[in-house]
C-alpha cells in the first residue's frame, strides 16, 4: 500500500515538470525568432541608407577637396544643366553618367552647406539630387573611389566637371579626348555596369 501512493503522488510530480520543461523549451524558441526577425528587419532597412548622402574628400588627382558620394566616388556636374530641378542626361548619356538619386531626402557631410542641398523628380521617376543648383552624376569611368577620369571630359554636348563645396566646377585634370570616346562607345553599343560600379 505504501508503494502504490508513492507511485501515485509520482505520477502528477512528473507530469508538472514535463509541463515546465515543455514552457521553457518553448519560451527559449520564441525568444530567438524575435531577436533573429528584429536583426534581419534592421539589416534589411539599412541596405539603401546614404544613397543620397554628399561629401567632401581631398582628391589628389584635382588638388583640393571635391564632392564625393557615400561610397567616396567623385559627383560631377554636366555643364548643359541649367538649372538645380532639370536634367538634360538621359538615355545613354544616364547610362554612362548615372545620376546621384536617393529615396528620400538627401544628407550633407560634414563642410557642406546642408541648405545648397536639393532634390527633384527626373522624368524617369528616380529623385536626383542636386547641390548649388547643379544635379549631380557619376562617371562609369571612375574604378575607383578617388578617381575623376571625367573630369574636363565634352561628351553628350557639353563638359562634365568636378564640384568644390561652394559648387564652383574644378577644372584641372581636363581630357576631353576621353569624354569623346566614351560618347562614341556609348552612342554605339548598349552600355552596361560590368566595367565599373554597378550602376
Amino acid at each position: 500500500m505504501p508503494a502504490f501512493h508513492t507511485r501515485t503522488l509520482l505520477i502528477p510530480v512528473l507530469a508538472a515538470l514535463a509541463a515546465l520543461a515543455l514552457a521553457a523549451c518553448g519560451g527559449d524558441d520564441s525568444t530567438s525568432t524575435t531577436s533573429s526577425v528584429a536583426s534581419g528587419s534592421a539589416s534589411s532597412g539599412s541596405s539603401s541608407g546614404g544613397a543620397g548622402t554628399v561629401d567632401l574628400a581631398d582628391n589628389s588627382a584635382l588638388g583640393t577637396e571635391i564632392l564625393v558620394d557615400s561610397e567616396g566616388r567623385t559627383l560631377y556636374l554636366f555643364e548643359m544643366d541649367d538649372s538645380a530641378d532639370e536634367s538634360y542626361c538621359s538615355g545613354a548619356c544616364a547610362k554612362a553618367w548615372p545620376p546621384l538619386t536617393v529615396d528620400g531626402d538627401a544628407a550633407a557631410g560634414s563642410g557642406l552647406d546642408s541648405s545648397q542641398l536639393t532634390t527633384f523628380d527626373r522624368e524617369d521617376g528616380a529623385i536626383q539630387v542636386a547641390f548649388a543648383g547643379h544635379p549631380l552624376y557619376l562617371y562609369t569611368g571612375d574604378k575607383a573611389p578617388g578617381d575623376a577620369s571625367g573630369n574636363g571630359v565634352d561628351a553628350f554636348g557639353a563638359e562634365w566637371y568636378a564640384i568644390d563645396s561652394s559648387g564652383a566646377t574644378v577644372e584641372e585634370g581636363e581630357s576631353s579626348e576621353e569624354g569623346a570616346a566614351a560618347e562614341e562607345t556609348t552612342s554605339t553599343t548598349d552600355t552596361d555596369s560590368s566595367g565599373g560600379y554597378g550602376y
